[in-house]
Order: C-alpha cells, then sequence, then structure tokens
C-alpha cells in the first residue's frame, strides 16, 4: 500500500485537474503554487495524490492542498501524504503545521483530528467571499473554513 513521494517541480494537466478537485478556484491555486512545495504521490508508476504544503509564516507551514486520485480514495493514501508532511515539517525545522477546511468536509474533519491536529479558529463566509460558484459537500452549501494546527515536536 506504501506510495513513493517525490517532489513536483513541474505541475502537469494531471496534476492540475486533481488540484482543482481538491481546491476549485483556479485563481487561488494559481496564488499558492508559485509560492509552494509541491509533492506527488505514485503508486507502481501511478499517480496517486498530490499534496501542496506553503510557509506562510516564520516557522509556520500550511497545507494548501492534499488531494486523491478518486479510484485511490478511502485506501489510506491520504494518511500517508499527511505523515509525509509532518515528517517534512519537522525535518525542515517548521514549528507548526496549519490546514484549512470547509466545514462540511466530515472525513477530512475526522482525519485531520485523529493525526493529532487541533481546531485554531472558524473564518466565517470563506468559501462564499472567495468562490465564485456555490460548493456543495454532504448536501450542504459550504459557507466557513476550519482552521486547525499542529505543534511539532
Amino acid at each position: 500500500m506504501n506510495v513513493e513521494v517525490q517532489a513536483l517541480h513541474e505541475i502537469e494537466q494531471k496534476h492540475y485537474e486533481l488540484l482543482l478537485e481538491a481546491d476549485p478556484s483556479k485563481k487561488l491555486v494559481d496564488e499558492y503554487l508559485a509560492r509552494s512545495f509541491c509533492f506527488e504521490a505514485r503508486k507502481n508508476k501511478q499517480l496517486v495524490g498530490i499534496l501542496v504544503l506553503l510557509p506562510t509564516r516564520p516557522m509556520t507551514l500550511e497545507i494548501m492542498n492534499i488531494a486523491i486520485q478518486k479510484e485511490y480514495r478511502g485506501q489510506k493514501f491520504g494518511q500517508q501524504l499527511l505523515l509525509f508532511a509532518l515528517t517534512f515539517a519537522k525535518e525542515n525545522q517548521y514549528k507548526l503545521l496549519e490546514i484549512g477546511t470547509g466545514t462540511t468536509s466530515f472525513v477530512q474533519l475526522y482525519l485531520y483530528q485523529k493525526y493529532g491536529f487541533r481546531i485554531t479558529h472558524v473564518e466565517s463566509d470563506f468559501f462564499i467571499k472567495y468562490y465564485e460558484k456555490p460548493i456543495f459537500e454532504n448536501g450542504l452549501q459550504l459557507k466557513d473554513r476550519i482552521h486547525l494546527s499542529q505543534s511539532i515536536q
């Protein structure tokens, strides 16, 4: 089940499609990609997922995008990318790893908390202010963004 995670220096169309599944704003994706560390996960040479990490403040790294191909979801590849992000943060002397997700992203919220992330605050109406079209997830309109973080030891 293990995947090979490697640095990604050139975003191809297949990566971009995956990024936009997790974050449907091309404008926002383009803004953070240029300043981020990008990684791809492959299993048997097949693209499984993508991870984007952005240094935001001194000693702080944020997971901007973590996405798994549909056919690989539910097989713990997201967990492996999350663990990779935690290891990368520690090895590069970051003290805090942050992530934001929608209030309707129940599976993701469970996963992040399972791996030690704690909710720090809620950004009301984030998805209404910054996204052109309404987003629906789990039968609910996505409005608010939950911020979580974890101290790196």
